[in-house]
């Protein structure tokens, strides 16, 4: 699974740019736990918690496509596509003050990823 190993570890790194924000803001706020009634750290916890919630299932089913011997092509073509779209939700969550095109578009790639390698995955079941 080396591919998917490649687009988790790009994932990995950008999970500890934005936890590091989370932790930098909450250390000089002095806020140990939730937002603090900080909008701010609120979209910089978010950020990073999306990230959390959608990253891992779509790298599974990724995995288990190459696993199961998918094209090579097939398989960077949904880790590019989900590194993108978790690029540009996160960015636009924790680096900008409102809502933006990034976030919606950083959705929608991830949610498709998700859906094309769930049905990728039950095609190659039914076999």
């Amino acid at each position: 699974m080396a591919i998917t190993a490649f687009y988790a570890a790009i994932l990995g790194l950008w999970l500890v740019t934005l936890s590091a924000r989370v932790i930098v803001f909450r250390r000089s706020e002095k806020v140990s736990l939730g937002h603090g009634g900080h909008a701010t750290l609120e979209r910089r916890m978010r950020a990073q918690g999306n990230l959390t919630e959608y990253a891992p299932l779509a790298l599974i089913l990724i995995g288990t496509l190459e696993l199961a011997d998918v094209s090579d092509l097939v398989i960077h073509l949904l880790g590019i596509l989900l590194v993108v779209g978790r690029l540009l939700h996160g960015w636009a969550l924790s680096f900008t003050p409102g809502n933006s095109i990034g976030r919606t578009g950083g959705m929608v790639l991830t949610l498709t990823v998700i859906g094309a390698a769930a049905v990728l995955n039950i095609a190659k079941f039914l076999g």
